[in-house]
């Protein structure tokens, strides 16, 4: 890995079988769509791409079944330059399934059968500690106490809330009893609201619930709020809550957007990038990832980023 920074991602690995439908099925519905396509995807693998793609230096922890989705996915993140020596595969235990319904907006509808990814615990905590990083990424789509855990040994870590877990008020336990090992928070509005028991709707709300979130327990927060920006808390006792405006874009498929903005921002972050810029270049690599088809093969790279923002990398 070099001078690259080095960024380790503790989280989930799916098989994603994506369908483009009309509209999105409401309850009850059936909605005829195109052919099923089967990509590599999962919160915590799309966003390991994602570093990687963008100059990061990745190591991986988490688990796959013993199948054939699971050898697919371990031999795509390699492909990707992703050390995936820590990752874990389970006998007896399905890879991970996401089932994607995505209209012609680019909105999408998920439901996720989290198989092994619900094997996560305190070895693979220990493997993605065991060597050195300058940020640990820790997706959600993992158990509860490993991620407790896993925010307890980090020396630096980003939170990407996504799923909110558990029942109403877990979310909000979970941010204050982590404290201020909890350096960076990343949720979206739907989960900001799950974690403040109130709704967050655009950017002016955003700013006001990332403030509440540091105020709640973290350090750093940020609350994406799709095409309207993102906002920054930038922790107690500075400056207030910073809006980041958006990239206008024409957006194809938001599925992995806001994992590509998560491995972008640790990725930034990882080489000493200040808050505020590395959240922007965040939401510059959220919004090309949103004009590209699918998770993993959508997961921008620096030339990508420039031409349909403008917005130079800046990690060397």
């Amino acid at each position: 890995m070099g001078n690259r920074p080095r960024v380790t991602v503790l989280g989930s690995l799916n098989m994603d079988i994506s369908v483009t439908v009309p509209r999105l099925p409401g309850p009850g519905a059936t909605v005829l769509g195109s052919a099923a396509r089967f990509t590599p995807g999962g919160k915590g693998a799309n966003q390991a791409v994602a570093a990687a793609r963008l100059g990061a230096g990745v190591r991986m922890a988490g688990c796959v079944g013993d199948d054939d989705f699971g050898r697919r996915l371990l031999a795509v993140l390699r492909e990707e330059g992703v050390d995936a020596g820590a990752l874990r595969t389970v006998t007896g235990t399905p890879t991970g399934l996401a089932m994607i319904s995505v209209d012609q907006a680019g909105e999408n509808l998920i439901t996720v059968a989290p198989g092994a990814n619900h094997e996560v615990g305190d070895a693979d905590v220990a493997a993605a500690i065991a060597a050195p990083a300058d940020i640990l990424v820790i997706c959600a789509e993992i158990p509860v106490p490993a991620i407790k855990a896993a925010l307890a040994r980090a020396a630096r870590c980003v939170l990407n809330l996504a799923p909110v877990p558990g029942a109403p008020g877990e979310a909000a336990a979970l941010v204050a009893g982590a404290g201020r090992n909890l350096d960076w928070l990343v949720v979206n509005e739907t989960e900001a609201a799950a974690v403040l028991g109130r709704p967050v709707r655009g950017l002016a709300e955003a700013a006001r619930a990332a403030a509440a979130l540091v105020t709640a327990g973290a350090r750093h927060a940020v609350v994406t709020a799709g095409a309207h920006g993102a906002a920054l808390a930038p922790g107690p006792g500075r400056e207030a809550a910073t809006a980041i405006e958006p990239f206008r874009v024409e957006a194809v498929d938001t599925v992995g957007a806001g994992d590509a903005f998560t491995g972008a921002l640790a990725a930034a972050l990882a080489a000493g990038v200040p808050a505020g810029e590395a959240v922007r270049a965040a939401a510059a690599a959220g919004a090309t990832a949103a004009t590209r088809p699918g998770a993993q093969a959508g997961m921008p790279r620096p030339a990508d980023i420039r031409v349909t923002t403008g917005l130079i990398w800046p990690v060397p």
